[in-house]
């Protein structure tokens, strides 16, 4: 008898590459001990969150014995959270935010999800540029849609406008970017953005429901080199902006994120609603109680960007040594080099051989390239050198 659905079933049987090299990463550190390997496979950020958090807790931890401390509170999140938000993604953006245009999500994904649901039918499309994150099209799939990837320019990862043109039909309902971009590090310029909307912009003419375009930032504050993450919001009035803390304030565990619908879309509040309703009935209620206040008190602070861009630079002097090619990341805390013999299973399983972890570019729509997160310390990235040399030797 089965339990599962085929669907399910079948995600099993295709699961993550990320979560394979995360396990196969404990046993390796089984059979070497943890010190002996050196694991690039998952992003989750290492870095401490900010003191503020800490302190924060503990004002909260007062709270506790006051009645509805920790109750349920309206499905779009705290009023005065949304208010202190919208201040700081006003500052982010660059456009005039007001709480009612935020809808407090659980995290990112929750966010993403709470859309999908609103938003599509069966068989609708969402569009997005590749390599991309691979939950993405579990996301779609959720709701009955669809993800059609269009791949980016090689190794530098520029979005391909031709791709996307000519991939939008009319099912298509959203072009969903990431930028600074996971797996690889890529940040799209605002002549990029302006490009995009004007593509999408040319396609919704005569459509009875508009194309979204949605911005996944949870990397937002993370860009090196004084490189810009513009906003989507100016550019096209059916835009959505989705986000977390889970990266800038080290609270991935936590689940706290947001929607944020463009100020200037038309009929904005219909949406609003429908996100609202959608965040209750997916059965995320509402975004957690204890995340919503540490946000309160911790907006404005963040992780010591200057620890990941050391570690960015680590990486980079450990892969020019050992002869790889790559394009240096702008943002985001990841490498995305090419395979070295172009089979980027065979070459993370060689890695594997040298107690080295990284995911294939095969789980994120690239094959021939692989990932390496740089959430560990540098102790960590020096000592994997001369493994790397050796593995990419066996491919020369």
């Amino acid at each position: 008898m089965k339990l599962l659905s085929s669907q399910v079933d079948g995600y099993i049987e295709s699961s993550s590459w990320i979560r394979k090299m995360f396990e196969a990463g404990i046993e390796l550190k089984k059979k070497y001990g943890e010190e002996n390997v050196c694991d690039f496979s998952l992003g989750n950020p290492d870095v401490p969150a900010p003191a503020v958090v800490g302190e924060a807790l503990r004002e909260i931890a007062e709270t506790a014995d006051q009645p509805f401390s920790f109750g349920y509170m309206p499905n779009f999140g705290y009023p005065d959270v949304r208010e202190k938000l919208a201040v700081k993604v006003s500052e982010e953006q660059g456009v005039k935010v007001e709480g009612a245009d935020l809808v407090i999500t659980c995290g990112a994904a929750g966010a993403i999800n709470a859309l999908y649901r609103t938003v599509l039918e069966p068989g609708e499309e969402i569009i997005c540029p590749a390599p991309y994150f691979v939950e993405y099209g579990f996301y779609a799939q959720n709701y009955g849609g669809v993800l059609k990837t269009v791949p980016s320019k090689p190794l530098t990862f520029e979005m391909n406008f031709k791709g996307i043109d000519e991939a939008i039909n009319e099912n298509t309902r959203v072009i969903l970017i990431n930028s600074p971009n996971n797996p690889t590090g890529a940040v799209y310029s605002e002549e990029d953005i302006k490009k995009l909307a004007g593509i999408i912009r040319k396609h919704n003419e005569g459509r009875e429901r508009p194309i979204f375009l949605v911005a996944d930032e949870p990397y937002r504050f993370l860009a090196f080199d004084d490189v810009e993450v513009p906003s989507i919001l100016p550019h096209y009035e059916y835009s959505v902006v989705v986000s977390s803390f889970s990266k800038n304030l080290s609270l991935a565990g936590e689940r706290i994120g947001y929607a944020l619908i463009n100020p200037d879309m038309p009929r904005k509040a219909e949406l609003i609603a429908g996100l609202v309703l959608a965040n209750r009935i997916l059965g995320f209620v509402n975004a957690p109680a204890v995340g919503q206040k540490l946000l309160a008190r911790a907006l404005g602070s963040g992780v010591d960007k200057n620890i990941y861009l050391e570690r960015r630079n680590a990486m980079a002097e450990v892969l020019d040594n050992a002869g790889y090619n790559y394009t240096m990341p702008k943002g985001a805390f990841y490498f995305f080099p090419e395979a070295p013999g172009g089979d980027d299973v065979k070459f993370c399983a060689a890695l594997q051989e040298e107690r080295i972890l990284a995911v294939p570019g095969s789980g994120f729509g690239a094959p021939g390239y692989f990932r390496l997160t740089f959430c560990v310390g540098t102790d960590v990235i020096k000592r994997s050198e001369e493994g790397f040399k050796k593995a990419r030797a066996r491919f020369k």
